[in-house]
């Protein structure tokens, strides 16, 4: 029966002296008031538990909200939502728990930010908080933060302003002024607009005037190769019925030449003989007078 309590005992003591530890957390050791220097890594890790306890930290990304009033460079106090997102180093564990604690988030973290974000909103205007400058006031809280919390172990990760709420009258005044803004923006636009529609209409009309010019001048130099064609052509016309005439009269010539040498007197005759033996067969009256030697010389009847 003693034996049975003694291993229940036993068993008992062992379970009790075990600890897990899980992704994202490490463990700091203290054993009888003493931090161990070295930090717990992920696992079943067994330990003392009448002298020493383990202490489970988070390493994971944390991330706080906090709705801080922040000043601007005008002296206003501009309500915001910001989110810190924050680690710490694993093997500054030891040392962030002996030196400043468990309560780190509100011993430190808090107090740093609130400095940095008071230190950095204040040179800029409540109008720049809720532009286009929301990132430069991000980085540089996040640069501040860094420079003060890394040397003690801790990573800032980012620095988030999710929302900033202007005072009434001013953020009446910053969207009227981002509505001129926009309405002197679109009239530049149609300005823009109209002058490239006006640059537009200035390049067709040249375009157009070009090419009436280029089609003039292409028919121009198409009426001066007609007329040049055309003078050609009668040019050719001219030259051809010169030659031609030119042919007809060596023709004729010839002709002529070859019919006087071979008309002899006796053919003469002959053709004399027949004309008169022609005009006997007409019905007509004929008076013919001839020397015998000449050609025949007709004259109408009514003579």
């Amino acid at each position: 029966m003693k034996k049975i309590i003694v291993l229940f005992t036993s068993f008992f003591v062992t379970l009790s002296s075990c600890t897990i530890i899980r992704q994202g957390e490490v463990g700091v050791k203290r054993r009888l008031g003493k931090i161990d220097p070295e930090y717990i890594q992920q696992g079943p890790n067994g330990y003392n538990f009448l002298t020493t306890t383990i202490i489970k930290v988070p390493t994971r990304t944390v991330n706080i909200e906090v709705k801080p009033d922040l000043p601007s460079k005008e002296g206003l106090t501009i309500r915001s939502e910001i989110s810190i997102l924050y680690r710490m180093k694993p093997e500054a564990a030891p040392k962030i728990v002996q030196n400043i604690g468990l309560n780190y988030e509100s011993e430190v973290i808090l107090p740093v930010f609130r400095s940095a974000a008071a230190d950095v909103t204040a040179k800029f205007l409540a109008k720049d908080m809720h532009s286009g400058e929301r990132t430069q006031i991000e980085q540089a809280i996040r640069k501040e933060m860094t420079e003060i919390l890394e040397p003690s172990g801790f990573v800032i990760d980012n620095v988030l302003m999710k929302s900033i709420k202007l005072p009434d009258g001013l953020a009446k005044t910053i969207e009227e002024k981002l509505q001129a803004e926009q309405e002197a923006q679109r009239m530049e636009f149609v300005k823009e607009r109209e002058k490239r529609d006006a640059e537009r209409r200035i390049i067709e009309a040249e375009g157009k005037k070009e090419i009436a010019r280029i089609q003039a001048e292409g028919e121009r130099n198409a009426s001066i190769i007609q007329a040049e064609g055309r003078k050609s052509i009668l040019e050719i016309e001219a030259q051809g019925k010169a030659n031609a005439m030119k042919i007809e009269a060596t023709a004729i010539k010839m002709a002529n030449d070859t019919i006087n040498k071979t008309l002899t007197p006796s053919i003469l005759k002959l053709r004399q003989i027949e004309a008169f033996r022609s005009l006997s067969n007409s019905n007509n009256s004929k008076l013919i007078m001839t020397d015998g030697k000449t050609p025949f010389l007709s004259l109408p009847d009514k003579f």
